[in-house]
């Protein structure tokens, strides 16, 4: 269901997701209001993408509303990135939000926009999946008719490139989990992927880990620019720790928390005796830009290997590949597992890729890399 207060908005959102197959759009609605009574006559609605600013009843105040009725429904807010909206936006995923998506400004940016194309789909699709998996709907690859909506999965060769960014959601469920010993370097730096759930899945870590860590960290969050500025003020008044976007040239301190911001790849270079970021605007990796594979794989060659990876939830496979070779250089990675994550996509990728040493619920994720970081076992 598309929930926004332009018809235009509406419209055209609609056309760009049923150009896929196998998603149909079951409603479309004006304000947070109408939302509540469809959903309380089509129990056939699995994700909804909810706009933030609307007349009659905005998103915020529909989002709790909805959740009570259909605890299973998959929300998605949309928004502008504009600074009061990331703040809302991030609220929302504290309230229950599956995840978000920025908006264009303009009518043309959202017809001509292949970004907002491309993650409106996706997000859509994995969330989807994601609901039926969750609730023990089997799964719709073998359906002939398109139902209400449907979401299979769709088999591509096994390049490099689409194997780490094209893997739909919930391939990695029909693999078993092969883990590996820890590595036989103790980290002297933690590395944090994430996407689709990350940010909520952040705060729960980090209210775990409080100040007790006191390695350098890296975070890279799939996210837009000013998101990722909220998400490191919350972090870092949620641990006390200083957290911010990192800065190119900076020098890499202990005890800091480094997220990559939006629309930049994080990197880490060696320079003398100093670890130093840098920020780059390359290709996007896994279509993302910051990519959690640019930022383990420089950790990896600046650290040599002393590196602790964590893969918490999200879609795609970013970070498989540079998880594969902090192991291969005597790292660990330890990745959240199927039943806390949103979208089984990214830790799924590892788990079953046999680069993990522990799959994990998420609330024994923060204690296991205390465990790691002295030495123990995970």
């Amino acid at each position: 269901m598309i929930v926004d207060d332009s018809a235009v908005i509406r419209g055209l959102s609609t056309r760009i997701l049923e150009a896929d197959k196998d998603i149909e759009v079951v409603a479309s609605v004006s304000d947070g209001a109408r939302a509540i009574k469809t959903v309380e006559l089509d129990e056939t609605i699995e994700v909804v993408v909810l706009d933030i600013e609307m007349p009659v009843m905005d998103g915020l105040t529909a989002l709790p509303k909805l959740i009570e009725i259909r605890p299973d429904i998959k929300i998605i807010m949309s928004s502008t990135l504009t600074l009061q909206n990331a703040d809302i936006s991030l609220k929302a995923l504290s309230m229950g939000a599956a995840d978000y998506i920025p908006k264009p400004s303009s009518m043309t940016g959202v017809s001509g926009s292949q970004d907002f194309r491309h993650d409106l789909v996706e997000k859509v699709r994995a969330l989807g999946t994601a609901r039926r998996h969750h609730a023990g709907v089997p799964d719709l690859t073998s359906v002939p008719k398109k139902s209400k909506i449907e979401f299979a999965k769709r088999e591509r060769p096994k390049t490099e490139e689409n194997v780490s960014g094209g893997h739909r959601p919930g391939v990695y469920r029909d693999k078993p989990i092969v883990l590996r010993e820890r590595g036989k370097l103790l980290p002297t730096v933690l590395a944090i992927g994430s996407s689709t759930g990350g940010p909520q899945a952040l705060f729960d870590l980090f209210g775990q880990l409080t100040d007790t860590v006191r390695l350098p960290i890296f975070i890279t969050q799939h996210m837009p620019p000013t998101f990722t500025t909220i998400l490191a003020e919350r972090i870092g008044r949620l641990t006390g720790n200083n957290c911010a976007e990192a800065i190119d040239g900076e020098i890499v301190k202990e005890g800091r928390i480094y997220l990559a911001p939006g629309d930049f790849h994080m990197k880490i270079v060696s320079k003398g005796t100093t670890k130093q970021i840098q920020l780059d605007q390359s290709p996007p990796e896994n279509f993302c830009r910051p990519a959690v594979d640019p930022m383990f794989r420089t950790l990896n060659e600046a650290y040599g290997g002393r590196v602790l990876g964590v893969i918490l939830t999200g879609m795609g496979a970013d970070g498989f590949y540079g998880s594969k070779g902090l192991v291969e250089a005597g790292g660990t990675v330890v990745a959240q597992d199927d039943n806390t994550s949103v979208v089984w996509g990214m830790p799924g990728a590892v788990a079953t890729g046999g680069v993990c040493t522990a799959v994990l619920p998420l609330p024994k994720i923060g204690p296991a890399i205390k465990r790691l970081i002295a030495g123990d076992a995970a």
